[in-house]
Order: C-alpha cells, then structure tokens, then sequence
C-alpha cells in the first residue's frame, strides 16, 4: 500500500478525531458517554495508523499530521485524568449516596441478619457461659480475657494496628460483596456468622459486669465499620436478589446489570473502612477516658448522619425529580 491509498483509506477517521477534538473543547461539561467512547476508538487507530506511518512512511507529510493529531488528543486524555478527582468528588457527594438511598432495603436487610446472628449469639452465652466455646470460634472463646481489657491502652504499635484492621474489614466487605454470586447465601451467613461472634463476645462481658467498657472499645470504630459491612452486604444482597429472581430479564444479564451497581456500592465504603481503621488503630487502643471514647462514638453518627443528609441535598440539587422526603 502506497502513501496515498493509506491517506484515502484512513482520512475520514482522522477528520472525525479533529471534529472530536474541538467539540470535546468546547463542550466539556455536556460528554456523552458514547462520545468518549468514539473519540477512545478514533484515538486508538490513529495511534496504530501513525505506528504504522512512522515505520513505512517516516519522512512523509501524513507522519508529522498524525504525530500532531494524536499528541493532541492524548493530551486531551491526560487532561481529563487530572479533573478525574471532579469525578471521584462526585460519585462520593452525589453518585454513592443516591446509590444508598435507591438500595437502602437491602442495606436494611444486611442490618437485620446481622442484628439476627448477634442476638442469637448473645442469648445462647448469657443463659450458659460454657456455651461460648460452641458458639465462638476457639481462637477467640480461649482469647478473650475481659479483666485484661484497657491494660494495654497506649502500648500498642497504632499504625501496624489500624493498616491490619483496615485490610482485614475490608476483606469481609469484599466476600460479601462477592457471596452475591452464590445467590446471596454466602452473603447471609457471613453476616450472621459476624454478628454471632459480636453478640457472644458482648454477653462473656455482660457476664464478667464489663459491658460498659466493652461498648467503649467497640463503638467509636463500630458504628462506621458496621455501616460500611451493612452496605458491602447489601450489595450482595441486592445481587443475589437479582440472580435469584431475574424477573423478565436472563441471570446473565441481571449479573451484568447488578454487578456493576453492586461494585459501586462497594468502592463507597472504602473510605469509611479506611476512617474506621484509623479509629480503631488510634483512638481505641488509646489511654483515654471510656467518656471520650463514646464521644468518638456519637461524633461519627452525627458524621454519618451529615453525610447522607447533605449528600441527599446535593442530589436533589443535581436532580429536580428526587424528592427530598422520600
């Protein structure tokens, strides 16, 4: 293939990156999606055409205008990457909480497993404290000792610990976030089974007169990371829901469609493991009162509450439709 022939054969794709280019300046804000999908596919052959010019046609016109036209268009991408903290600013202001308000049953839901598995835990060691070696697992029947709690307030290595606990919540968030794929059942016993060892863990304190204290370690950190595992949950409820019952739809596509709303919910709570870690590395462990640490509880409620509430108000900004009493 001669110069000319490739020119003939590619010209209009590189007329079209052009137009892409100066509509993509000029109306930034008003991207469609398909649009940048287009200008992503334009822009990806007119690198392989130049790849190809640079090799068979290096001293020609069509090389240096292909080098030009797609210097230009991968600095529009480049530019875009930069203004992509606009776009996490958004899914965290506006998009996960309208995401919350939409599949709040099913968040509902998780709460309620859970709150199902700690109650029966509870239960089952307060009638009979020999109850907590079936009930709990042995690492943990054997290892708690509720005379020893608060005798290491302060001695503790806070950022091993808080990295530990983050990557360790996390990995819950993301087996029940995945347990959807099993019809959501690997979803539900995880959440009782977490919330049996929660609630057998209060009542050996109930029994030791700790409980008070006990609360004060578990709170400050508890009411974030809690709320982050009930929305990681919810999840894969929801996704689960969907496999189970597809309704018109086939589970193929309701695992593509919920899956990726699912992933959503998922990457919100991110950053609620990521302060609940920092709680629980820091402000836990350290050597203050059992007051302050229940201060820190009822901070982060009020946190959490302000942040639905505005995230709400911001929604119903972006969008008339939303109703606000909803």
């Amino acid at each position: 293939m001669n110069v000319k022939q490739f020119v003939k054969q590619h010209r209009e794709d590189w007329q079209q990156l052009e137009q892409m280019l100066t509509i993509l300046h000029k109306r930034k804000r008003k991207i469609k999606g398909s649009d940048i999908e287009q200008f992503n596919r334009l822009y990806q052959k007119s690198a392989q055409n130049l790849s190809y010019c640079q090799t068979y046609f290096p001293k020609e016109d069509v090389t240096l205008y292909l080098n030009e036209l797609v210097s230009k268009s991968h600095n529009l991408l480049y530019r875009d990457q930069i203004s992509s903290m606009k776009q996490i600013r958004h899914f965290f202001g506006v998009k996960f909480v309208g995401l919350l308000l939409e599949q709040w049953k099913f968040i509902v839901v998780a709460m309620m497993l859970f709150t199902i598995g700690a109650l029966g835990g509870f239960f089952s060691i307060l009638d009979d404290p020999q109850n907590a070696y079936s009930v709990l697992p042995e690492n943990i029947a054997q290892g708690v000792d509720p005379e020893q709690l608060g005798k290491n307030d302060g001695q503790v290595d806070a950022s091993l610990m808080s990295t530990s606990i983050m990557t360790n919540n996390i990995q819950v968030a993301i087996l029940a976030f995945a347990g959807g794929v099993t019809f959501g059942l690997l979803t539900v016993y995880l959440l009782i089974y977490n919330g049996l060892i929660v609630g057998g863990i209060a009542a050996v304190f109930w029994h030791h007169d700790k409980t008070y204290e006990f609360w004060a370690y578990i709170v400050p950190h508890g009411m974030i990371e809690l709320t982050a595992i009930f929305i990681a949950g919810g999840a894969g409820l929801l996704m689960g829901y969907k496999l189970f019952v597809p309704g018109h739809y086939s589970r193929g596509h309701q695992l593509k469609q919920q899956a990726k709303r699912s992933v959503q919910l998922l990457l919100g709570t991110i950053p609620l493991f990521v302060i609940a870690g920092v709680i629980e590395g820091f402000i836990t462990p350290a050597a203050i009162s059992l007051e302050a640490k229940y201060i820190v509880a009822f901070l982060t409620v009020v946190g959490l509450i302000l942040y639905i509430v505005i995230g709400k108000l911001l929604l119903a900004k972006k969008n008339p439709t939303v109703i606000l009493d909803s």
